[in-house]
């Protein structure tokens, strides 16, 4: 589960540290926030859950794949998952904002480890129809409600606000590595004893997160006044966003993308099965190849220690380029190498706009916010997932891949003329390639946004 951080960033709004973390991370570097212990507790436990996580999404898929042969039913099971994001995120960034975060994440945790339990006795039973596994994917999508904007807004309490855009990358870097370990761990499991294996293992994942969550030492957290209940706080979230330019543009590209640029699920197992006619280890390896290029995504944001909106225009539309480039790849060696730069730009669109709006978000207000920005890159899901796989399963694999590439590309264009106009830029194209400059001094480079 990917997770973001922000910084405060403006004035007039801080958090109440209690106590300075053991071991000051001082100057950034790729893993400076991994010297603060209770990070290092919360990483740790993430990357094995998350391995869990990725294990019990392949065997998802590819148990719906075998049981209904339809690319649709892989669709409709990952916007299950999402809908209620799409229905209920700004509520869980509204008790995100009101509720302590380390507690409610202890209850986050144990019932998503419940979901993959009860999952993997069905499936373990011989008894899994797909209207289980869809089921379970809606109640495991109520739980990440609330579990995603309280991981994302506990991550600055755990690290302080010198070291949010390096825990962001660090995150993502987590949720990679695992995505290169559970996928073929998954496949070799689905192959050898079944996908209930895969549900049991992540189900007894979460117990590593809920072990770190309990070791933490609170007084070296940086906690976040919890807000008091009153009327309008949703409505004051989105007032708050709707008036900020660096936060609706980058929420609203990341919507498009996510909404019909990420649907991997769909396009990869189509590819394996109507195209290249593999079987679950090739579904596996191919989502490791994208996972090893946004790994090194994340690590290159880590290294980079902040986030710009020019990066965030530029990495989209080069993820949409390669989408479409890679639709139309004519031999599986080829698609298969495509994959790794679609993953490093894949997962720099991502960071980028994550970190970037978080700090640029006061304190007191990031779990609505962010809740909004996962509501709008998962929640789209339920919409996008659905049209893509019927487009996948009418026409193909490859037209339904260059779809979503083609709506992204304009989506990651016309976002960025938005942006050049409200900073006052116009585009340049020079030897040096295409930049942003201002308007009214044609000769300077436009400042980092």
């Amino acid at each position: 589960m990917s997770t973001g951080t922000g910084a405060d960033s403006a004035p007039g709004h801080t958090s109440t540290p209690t106590k300075a973390p053991a071991g000051p991370a001082g100057k950034n570097s790729m893993f400076s926030s991994l010297r603060i212990r209770n990070y290092r507790l919360f990483a740790t436990g993430q990357v094995v859950s998350n391995t869990g996580t990725w294990m019990q999404r392949i065997a998802q898929d590819w148990l719906v794949l075998s049981l209904t042969g339809s690319a649709s039913t892989v669709g409709i099971t990952i916007a299950l998952q999402f809908l209620p994001m799409l229905m209920f995120g700004l509520y869980g960034g509204v008790l995100a904002d009101r509720l302590p975060k380390r507690p409610l994440l202890l209850a986050t945790q144990s019932a998503m480890g419940l979901t993959g339990i009860a999952l993997a006795v069905l499936t373990l039973a011989g008894h899994v129809q797909v209207w289980h596994v869809y089921l379970a994917a809606f109640l495991l999508g109520l739980v990440t409600v609330v579990d995603n904007p309280a991981r994302q807004t506990f991550v600055p309490e755990m690290v302080g606000k010198d070291q949010v855009a390096n825990a962001v990358s660090l995150n993502s870097a987590n949720f990679q590595s695992a995505r290169l370990v559970g996928p073929a761990i998954a496949g070799v499991l689905i192959t050898a004893v079944g996908s209930g294996w895969a549900f049991l293992l992540n189900g007894l994942s979460f117990a590593a997160p809920i072990a770190g969550l309990l070791m933490m030492r609170t007084k070296e957290l940086h906690p976040v006044e919890p807000r008091p209940r009153a009327k309008g706080q949703l409505r004051e979230g989105l007032h708050y966003v709707a008036g900020r330019p660096e936060l609706i543009w980058p929420i609203v590209l990341v919507g498009f993308i996510g909404t019909f640029g990420f649907n991997f699920p769909i396009w990869l197992s189509a590819y394996v099965s109507d195209v290249f006619h593999g079987d679950a280890g090739t579904y596996g390896l191919f989502n490791t190849l994208i996972a090893a290029g946004s790994l090194a995504g994340a690590l290159l944001a880590a290294r980079r220690g902040h986030s710009r909106l020019r990066l965030l225009v530029v990495a989209a539309v080069l993820f949409s380029v390669l989408l479409l480039v890679t639709a139309f790849a004519p031999g599986f060696w080829l698609f298969a190498v495509l994959l790794v730069p679609i993953g490093v730009f894949g997962l720099t669109v991502n960071v980028t706009a994550n970190s970037s709006v978080q700090m640029a978000t006061d304190p007191e207000m990031r779990g609505r916010v962010m809740a909004l920005f996962m509501m709008v890159f998962t929640g789209g899901t339920p919409l996008g997932a659905p049209l893509l796989g019927w487009i996948t399963d009418t026409y193909g694999a490859r037209i339904g891949m260059a779809a979503g590439g083609v709506i992204s590309l304009a989506a990651s264009v016309a976002i960025a003329v938005v942006l050049a106009r409200v900073g006052n830029l116009r585009v340049r194209v020079s030897r040096r390639g295409v930049t942003f400059v201002p308007a009214a001094a044609p000769r300077d480079l436009v400042p980092a946004a």
